[in-house]
């Protein structure tokens, strides 16, 4: 069978994957489904009752953004990821700093989403000074250039370009003028088809 991605077209966890497949040109089924209505498919793929959800055979799921991207970065034995170990711990640093950007954002945009004598700005503060951060810290590693890590596409570019652009899309303020060089290769990077066929719904790219 065709494996098969469940999950909504918002979420930048969903968007992780959805452009390392469009990458890699893996055969893979898009299904969109929300995890949040009562009757949701999602909890029967995924326990944790979360997207993304991948069925790589029937009834077998994978679950968690970091294992499927994972997964799907072995799967054709052609990995983004750099085989040395300098070029490999690189990655693995930018990925996690994507995760973390994502993770706040997400945060910051549930908070938005509760009545508003329940919102604790406090909160929004919290995860935006952690947004802020994290673009502060990339923006004194990276030297400039087409690619974070090395001199090819790896998956630090991918991630922490769904990272950043949902930034853009969630919580949009000027992170650019005080990260140029992040600036300039994310306008690259977000160039590619993969992020263009994958932009989510009500988002127009600057």
């Amino acid at each position: 069978m065709t494996i098969k991605l469940y999950g909504s077209p918002t979420s930048p966890y969903v968007r992780k994957v959805r452009v390392l497949v469009h990458e890699k040109k893996i055969a893979c089924d898009w299904v969109a489904e929300d995890p949040w209505p009562e009757d949701s498919q999602i909890p029967k793929r995924n326990p944790l009752g979360k997207v993304p959800a991948l069925e790589i055979e029937p009834n077998n799921y994978l679950f968690e953004s970091q294992l499927i991207v994972h997964y799907l970065d072995h799967i054709d034995g052609k990995s983004l990821t750099p085989k040395d170990a300098g070029g490999y711990w690189q990655t693995q640093w930018w990925q996690a700093l994507a995760q973390g950007v994502i993770d706040a954002a997400v945060a910051r945009v549930l908070e938005t989403r509760r009545p508003a004598d329940k919102q604790m700005p406090e909160k929004m503060a919290r995860e935006e000074a952690r947004i802020q951060r994290a673009v502060t810290v990339g923006e004194d590693r990276f030297k400039g250039g087409p690619f974070l890590v090395g001199k090819r596409l790896t998956l630090a570019d991918l991630m922490m370009g769904v990272a950043l652009q949902y930034v853009d899309f969630r919580y949009p303020h000027d992170w650019r003028s005080k990260a140029p060089r992040l600036a300039e290769w994310h306008e690259g990077i977000t160039g590619r088809k993969s992020f263009q066929e994958t932009v989510p719904p009500g988002f127009k790219p600057a």
